[in-house]
């Protein structure tokens, strides 16, 4: 295999992208990109997966003139589908933002015990969005749809199943529903007796490198037998198997929608340190495990500029990062994680609000809000650095940012000046190129990850951020 079609969703858009290699070289080009919007029915928020798979299948029509060999899917975590065994929607996936969750969270985690219990069993962070919520919220209002033959799909099982038509769960992507069991690395029989869900909706656990199925006719006009390849399908997953290291231990913040920061280990860290330091255990390529903390990222920024957009002043992410350039450095700081900044709407008013009611000074001014975002994210990613360093007892020089936050410059310079390290930036489309590698490794076409990850140093894709000491926050 030298060429696959990579499939990478993210919260606000998606992308189908061409990646060719050689064996030492990459080759990226984008295919197909759209919208990733969702909506609202009868006062719950979906996905709009009918226009996403529609979308799907334009872009493998448009892209079978380029003779690609495989496709490769990836997207993010704990959100699903549950579909009949004859691949028609019983429930539409619902998005990780809908409120639906709020009423289950303390009747789930007394059922073993508090949500630290249940991070005992699992290694996976309690969080309003986690699956384990979704699917007992599911399972109390509409039970019926989990009844009888039916399929439980995470997101990247589902565009998979589109396209092949296989009904499989990708083992990185099912880490974050906090229903796997972190020694057998499958559905965790017990959590699922205590929540009254019938382990016969999960389907076979399938593992980078294996083959879901191979992509149905319709898709393809010349050509047949074009197996769609499992990779650590949960995006964080995927884009930490680019980070340009040749070293084996180091630290990373995929920055997007969310900030996932943290290391990558051999074995899952669950102790009653990590989880009062809020970090999480998920899936990696190779049996290897992302120890993380998951932070509201460029969400902030998002929300921001739409609000702001919304009320008639436009602000582009470039202005935005302009006028924090432009204020001074912030004496007020905001937990990125706070559950009010979890909602849309009105993300300025809710920045104000928090620095008010924890007693500091206030803001004035969109200069004045941006950079306090800023500041407080740099910050956090410090406070984060500490706990990582400390719980794992390594220390790390380095940290190596991937994602499309590394298109902003401000925010790499302030991580390093938080952090007092030396920040590398890129790629910015770690994701793809980890998805496009995970599946060129499971083919054979490069020996390994560590192999693949010298194809990213030499390609070039990465800027050096040195911290500036007088300028710590």
């Amino acid at each position: 295999m030298s060429k696959v079609l990579v499939f990478d969703f993210g919260a606000s858009s998606a992308r189908a992208i061409m990646v060719e290699t050689d064996g030492k070289n990459l080759k990226t080009e984008e295919i197909h990109r759209f919208p990733n919007n969702p909506i609202t029915v009868n006062d719950t928020l979906y996905w709009d997966i009918d226009t996403l798979l529609s979308e799907v299948k334009t872009a493998v029509i448009k892209a079978d003139s380029y003779g690609f060999e495989a496709v490769s899917v990836d997207t993010w975590g704990v959100d699903f589908a549950i579909m009949d065994d004859e691949g028609n929607f019983v429930e539409k996936p619902v998005h990780y933002r809908d409120k639906r969750t709020a009423d289950v969270i303390d009747e789930v985690n007394a059922l073993f015990g508090g949500a630290d219990k249940l991070y005992m069993k699992t290694g996976i962070q309690s969080a309003w969005f986690n699956t384990i919520y979704q699917l007992y919220a599911l399972k109390k209002t509409r039970p019926e749809s989990l009844s009888g033959k039916v399929h439980f799909l995470m997101m990247p099982d589902l565009i998979a199943h589109y396209l092949t038509g296989s009904f499989r769960n990708e083992y990185a992507e099912a880490t974050t529903s906090s229903l796997l069991n972190p020694e057998t690395k499958d559905w965790d029989k017990e959590i699922l007796e205590k929540l009254g869900i019938s382990p016969e909706i999960f389907c076979p656990m399938i593992n980078s490198g294996e083959i879901y199925g191979f992509l149905k006719p319709e898709f393809t006009r010349r050509r047949m037998n074009i197996p769609v390849v499992a990779v650590p399908s949960h995006d964080t997953a995927a884009a930490v198997a680019a980070v340009p290291s040749e070293e084996k231990e180091f630290l990373f913040i995929s920055t997007g929608t969310w900030a996932l920061f943290g290391t990558e280990l051999s074995a899952p860290v669950i102790s009653e340190e990590a989880y009062k330091a809020g970090l999480t255990n998920e899936g990696g390529h190779s049996g290897t495990i992302t120890f993380l903390k998951n932070i509201m990222g460029m969400w902030l920024f998002q929300e921001i500029r739409r609000d702001f957009t919304e009320k008639g002043v436009p602000l582009s992410f470039a202005e935005m990062e302009t006028l924090a350039r432009n204020a001074k450095p912030s004496v007020s700081f905001i937990n990125p994680n706070d559950e009010s900044f979890s909602q849309p709407g009105d993300m300025p008013e809710k920045v104000k609000k928090y620095v008010e009611k924890t007693g500091q000074k206030p803001l004035s001014g969109i200069s004045e809000i941006i950079r306090c975002v800023y500041d407080s994210l740099a910050r956090e990613f410090s406070s984060t650095l500490a706990d990582i360093e400390k719980i794992t007892g390594k220390s790390y020089n380095k940290i190596y940012m991937f994602g499309g936050g590394t298109k902003d410059s401000l925010l790499c310079q302030l991580t390093a000046d938080a952090s007092g390290r030396t920040v590398v930036a890129g790629p910015t489309e770690a994701t793809s190129i980890g998805n496009a590698l995970c599946a060129f490794v499971g083919s054979g076409a490069i020996p390994s990850v560590a192999e693949a990850r010298k194809i990213v140093i030499s390609a070039g894709l990465t800027k050096t951020f040195e911290p500036c000491y007088d300028a710590l926050i």
